[in-house]
C-alpha cells in the first residue's frame, strides 16, 4: 500500500515491521525540513546495491514526503531473489542495514526530530559587540608595536632632512632655481621609477628588499649632505651657474634616489605590512593602524622640522648638517633591528617567497622578453588612464590633484626657501612646519566630526572651501606688499597653517569618497593612477618656479596656487550640487 516513507529491507535472523508507518506520517521538525520533491526517485547502480558500503549506517534514518509502494519487510533471501524485480518496477533502493546496529526500540527509526537534533550541533554565534571588539583585535599586537617603533625611526630622520636641504641650499643664493630643480628632478624620478621599484618591491623578499632600500636612502642623504657642505666652503655664485656645478647634479641625483626610496619605504608600510600585522579582516584594527601612523608621520615632521630649525638658529648650516649626518648613521641600524623585531615579534609573517612573476620567469628558463613586458606596460598604462576617466568619483579625484597645483601656499622646500631668503629666523620657519603638521593630526580627528554631522560628501565640500577662502585672505594680504613688516609676515603664515585644517581634512574624507565610489577589483590601479597624475601635476607647478625662480616672482606662483585650490573647490561643490543617478547610488547612506 502507498506509503511516506522509504522501503527498508532487514536480516532474515531478526525482521522487523513497521505497523504504525501508515496511520501516522512523522511531523516535521520546526527547524530544518528535508523535503524529496513528489515521485522524483533516487536511483542506486547494481554496484551500490552489492556493495558494502550501507553495512554501518546509524539507524537513526527516515525519508519523508515520498510515494513509495510498501508491502511488507523483506528477508535476505527475498531481496537477492527479487532485486531485479523490484529494480524494473521501482527505482527506490533497498537498504540492507545488518541487525547488530539496530536499536531495540523501532519506533526511533522514524522519529525525525530525534535525528534532526543528533544531526545539528550547538554552533556558538558571536554577538555584534563581540564581534566589533574582535575586530578591533590586530592579529599581531606585539608586531604592531613594533611597526610603529621603526616608523618612528625611519621618519625623523626622513622628515628632519626634508626641512634640512632646501633651508641649507637657500642660504647658498638668494634664488628659487635650485630648490625647484632638485624637486622637479624628484617629481619626475617619482613619475619614471616609481612603478619600478615597486615591483622590484614585490619581486623579492620583504625584509631584504626594505633594508636594501633603507640602506640606499640613508647613503643618498649622507651624499647629499656632503654636497651642500661642500657647497658652503666653495664661493657662491649665480643661481644659472650653481646648477651646472659638479657638486649640484650629484646633489640631484642623490635626492632624486633619496626620494624615491623614501616612497618605496612609505608605501611598503602603509599598503603592505600593516595590513598583514593588523589583520586583512580586522577592519577597525586595521583602520586603528592606519591613523597611528598617518599620526607618527605627521609628528615626525613637526619634531624633524623644529629641531633642524632650533639647530640652524644656534649653529651654522655646516655643523647642522653634520648634526643631521650623525643622526641617519645612528638612525640605520636602530631601523634595521626594529624591522628584525617586527617580523619575529609577528612569528615570521613578514616572510615570504619571491612573487608570482619571479616564479613563472624560473620556470621558463630565467628568460623574460623585454618587448613583450614593454607592451604589457605600456597596456598597463592604458588601462590605467582608461579606467582613472570612467570611475563614477572623477571629480572628487581631480579635486584632490588639483591641490597637487598648490606648491608654495603651503609648507615645502619651495616655502622654506623663500621664508629663509627673507631672513626669517630659522626657529619661525620650523615651527611654520610644524603647526602646519600639526594641524594635520587635527584634522584626524575633525574630520570624523564633520562625517558624522554634515555626512561625506558635504564634510570634503566644506574642508575644501575652508582652504580655498583662508588662502585668499592670505595672497591679499601677500599683495598688499606689507610683509617686509613682521606682523602682516605672521599673519600670512598663520592663515596658511590654519588652511592646512582643510586640506588635511579633505585628504582624509577625499580618501573615504574615493574608497566608496572606486570598486575594489580597480582600487590598485586607479589610485596608482591618481599618485602618477598628482605627481605629475606638482612637476609642472615645480616647473614653472624654474622659470620664475626669483624670490620676486613668488606673488604670481602664489597666484597659481590659490587659483588651484579654488578650482578644486569649485568643481567639488559642482558635483555635489547636480548628483547623478550613480552618484545617489553610492552614496545613499549619506548624511544630506
Amino acid at each position: 500500500m502507498p506509503l511516506a516513507a522509504a522501503a527498508v529491507a532487514v536480516s532474515a535472523a531478526n525482521p522487523l515491521s513497521l505497523p504504525g508507518l501508515a496511520r501516522s506520517p512523522p511531523r516535521h521538525s520546526p527547524r530544518v525540513r528535508h523535503r524529496l520533491t513528489s515521485r522524483r526517485w533516487l536511483n542506486f547502480t547494481n554496484r551500490t546495491l552489492d556493495s558494502g558500503r550501507f553495512d554501518h549506517l546509524s539507524s537513526r534514518c527516515s525519508i519523508t514526503n515520498t510515494d513509495v509502494q510498501y508491502d511488507h519487510v523483506a528477508t535476505d533471501d527475498e531481496v537477492l531473489s527479487e532485486k531485479s524485480v523490484i529494480e524494473a518496477h521501482c527505482p527506490v533502493p533497498i537498504v540492507h542495514l545488518k541487525p547488530d546496529i539496530l536499536e531495540s526500540d523501532s519506533a526511533s527509526l522514524l522519529t525525525e526530530r530525534a535525528f534532526v537534533d543528533s544531526l545539528l550541533t550547538a554552533l556558538p554565534v558571536l554577538s555584534l559587540e563581540e564581534q566589533n571588539a574582535l575586530a578591533a583585535i590586530p592579529a599581531h599586537p606585539a608586531g604592531l608595536y613594533a611597526l610603529y617603533a621603526t616608523c618612528l625611526a625611519g621618519n625623523l630622520v626622513e622628515q628632519l632632512w626634508n626641512f634640512a636641504w632646501p633651508s641649507a641650499i637657500a642660504l647658498l643664493h638668494p634664488s628659487l632655481l635650485p630648490v625647484a630643480v632638485m624637486g622637479f628632478i624628484a617629481k619626475l624620478a617619482i613619475i619614471a621609477g616609481g612603478p619600478l621599484v615597486g615591483k622590484l618591491m614585490d619581486s623579492f623578499p620583504r625584509l631584504p628588499a626594505y633594508n636594501f632600500l633603507n640602506t640606499l636612502q640613508a647613503a643618498a642623504q649622507l651624499l647629499s649632505a656632503a654636497m651642500i657642505i661642500r657647497a658652503h666652503s666653495i664661493p657662491s655664485t649665480s643661481a644659472s651657474a650653481v646648477i651646472l656645478c659638479p657638486w649640484f647634479i650629484v646633489l640631484v641625483l642623490a635626492g632624486a634616489l633619496e626620494r624615491l626610496c623614501g616612497i618605496a619605504l612609505g608605501v611598503a608600510m602603509e599598503r603592505d605590512w600593516v595590513v598583514l600585522l593588523a589583520g586583512v579582516n580586522r577592519p577597525i584594527a586595521l583602520a586603528q593602524a592606519n591613523a597611528i601612523l598617518n599620526r607618527i608621520d605627521l609628528l615626525c615632521e613637526i619634531a624633524g622640522a623644529s629641531l633642524f630649525g632650533i639647530l640652524l638658529a644656534k649653529y651654522d648650516p655646516v655643523t647642522c648638517l653634520k648634526s643631521a649626518a650623525g643622526l641617519m648613521i645612528c638612525s640605520l641600524p636602530v631601523t634595521v633591528l626594529l624591522t628584525w623585531l617586527t617580523n619575529k615579534l609577528s612569528t615570521g609573517v613578514l616572510d615570504r617567497p619571491k612573487s608570482l612573476h619571479n616564479c613563472c620567469k624560473s620556470c621558463n628558463g630565467g628568460t623574460v622578453n623585454e618587448t613583450d613586458s614593454m607592451g604589457v606596460g605600456v597596456e598597463a598604462i592604458k588601462l590605467g588612464w582608461k579606467e582613472y576617466i570612467h570611475q563614477p568619483v572623477l571629480p572628487a579625484s581631480l579635486a584632490y590633484v588639483l591641490l597637487y597645483f598648490n606648491v608654495v601656499l603651503a609648507p615645502g622646500s619651495l616655502m622654506t626657501a623663500f621664508l629663509t631668503q627673507r631672513g626669517l629666523n630659522p626657529s619661525v620657519i620650523g615651527g611654520f612646519s610644524g603647526l602646519c603638521a600639526f594641524m594635520g593630526v587635527a584634522a584626524t580627528f575633525v574630520s570624523a566630526n564633520l562625517v558624522k554631522h554634515l555626512g561625506i560628501l558635504k564634510a570634503g565640500a566644506a574642508g575644501l572651501l575652508f582652504q580655498a577662502s583662508l588662502l585668499t585672505i592670505a595672497v591679499a594680504v601677500y599683495w598688499s606688499g606689507s610683509l617686509s613688516q613682521q606682523c602682516p609676515l605672521l599673519l600670512f603664515l598663520s592663515l596658511i597653517v590654519l588652511s592646512r585644517l582643510g586640506h588635511m581634512s579633505y585628504d582624509v574624507v577625499g580618501a573615504q569618497i574615493l574608497q566608496t565610489g572606486i570598486p575594489s577589483s580597480k582600487a590598485n590601479l586607479i589610485g596608482t593612477m591618481e599618485i602618477s597624475v598628482a605627481s605629475l601635476a606638482e612637476s609642472v607647478m615645480l616647473g614653472v618656479a624654474i622659470v620664475a625662480n626669483d624670490s620676486s616672482h613668488f606673488g604670481i606662483l602664489a597666484m597659481l596656487s590659490l587659483m588651484s585650490v579654488v578650482g578644486a573647490a569649485w568643481m567639488f561643490c559642482r558635483w555635489l550640487l547636480n548628483p547623478t543617478d550613480e552618484q545617489r547610488s553610492l552614496f545613499a547612506f549619506d548624511v544630506q
